[in-house]
């Protein structure tokens, strides 16, 4: 080897062991979790569960920091300016790591500014109409849309949501027209759907399950790879023949670039370890929720295939969307 090159290998060779070393000693202080959303709801009951039990697990504390503002960007953000060391992690999911990306120009790269943990778990999205509504199933939904051409419209949670995006994608394979209506959040665009101001929705099954067990929504197909157990007569839309509808409302780890290999394989190996547990299996169930570990290189490629995913779905249905 040159000289030169000795040189300039030279710090990172007298870097190796002491990283080895503070690997093997992590974790030996508090852990900060940013949860890119306001404290209270789905997302950060997912993200407080998780920790409370994966702090037992490393015998350590974790810090859970709600970062809300910008849909994501501004938690993503700071876990990008983080050291990349173990100590500050973040709640990367759907939106931060696979819609955005897909639909926005953002401040971060949600692939080379983050190192994948592992996923956490997905729930699925749920194609629901008015209980009024003339339909009891998907084979008369599509009759249903195909005889009322240019009249129907759907609520979402906000533009490039994956609210947006999955009704979207329907259109798409369906081949029919419906006018999309944002509103700000899944609650008020339940409401109207409810109130017959709108149509039919594509919410989070979570948000939706209790107005469909109180009849006011009738749910007709879910996404996802397998049927859900709080619904289990509903079918996916993989079973009745649509592709690509395997997109989940997701949950997973993430950190600065750059982090040690070794302590990306304790956090990787406890966070399994806690979502193998029955008690927390349980505990999710509330929000429909379905753990769901990878290994960090797995989790990476998922990222990855979701934001391809959207992409091209933006692309093809001409969608802009500002923000």
């Amino acid at each position: 080897m040159k000289r030169r090159s000795l040189l300039q290998a030279a710090p990172l060779l007298a870097l190796a062991p002491w990283t080895a070393a503070r690997a093997q000693g992590f974790p030996d202080k508090p852990i900060r979790y940013i949860v890119p959303v306001a404290a209270g709801g789905g997302s950060d009951l997912v993200g407080r569960t998780v920790c409370d039990r994966w702090a037992k697990a490393l015998a350590t504390t974790f810090i859970v920091d709600n970062q809300s503002g910008g849909g994501g960007v501004v938690a993503a953000q700071q876990t990008t300016r983080a050291a990349p060391d173990g100590y500050t992690l973040m709640q990367g999911y759907v939106a931060t790591h696979g819609t955005s990306p897909a639909t926005r120009k953002l401040p971060y790269d949600p692939v080379k500014d983050f190192t994948p943990i592992g996923m956490i778990g997905a729930t699925p999205n749920v194609l629901v109409v008015d209980a009024n509504l003339p339909v009891k199933n998907f084979k008369e939904f599509v009759a249903w849309l195909n005889a009322n051409k240019g009249k129907v419209s759907y609520g979402s949670a906000g533009p490039g949501s994956l609210t947006h995006l999955t009704m979207e994608l329907l259109k798409q394979q369906l081949k029919v027209p419906m006018v999309h209506i944002p509103y700000r959040g899944i609650a008020p665009a339940i409401t109207d759907v409810i109130g017959g101001q709108t149509q039919a929705m594509f919410p989070g099954l979570a948000a939706a399950l209790q107005h469909i067990r109180s009849g006011r929504l009738r749910p007709l197909a879910l996404t996802g790879k397998r049927r859900a157990e709080q619904i289990k007569d509903v079918p996916t839309l993989e079973e009745l023949g649509l592709k690509n509808f395997d997109a989940v409302q997701w949950y997973g780890v993430v950190g600065p670039a750059g982090m040690p290999h070794e302590v990306v394989s304790r956090l990787n190996i406890s966070l399994a370890q806690v979502l193998s547990a029955p008690d927390l299996r349980e505990k999710l169930a509330g929000e429909a929720v379905e753990p769901q570990a990878m290994s960090p290189e797995a989790f990476g490629k998922y990222i990855q295939a979701d934001i391809a995913r959207w992409t091209a779905l933006v692309k093809a249905q001409n969608l802009h969307i500002e923000g």
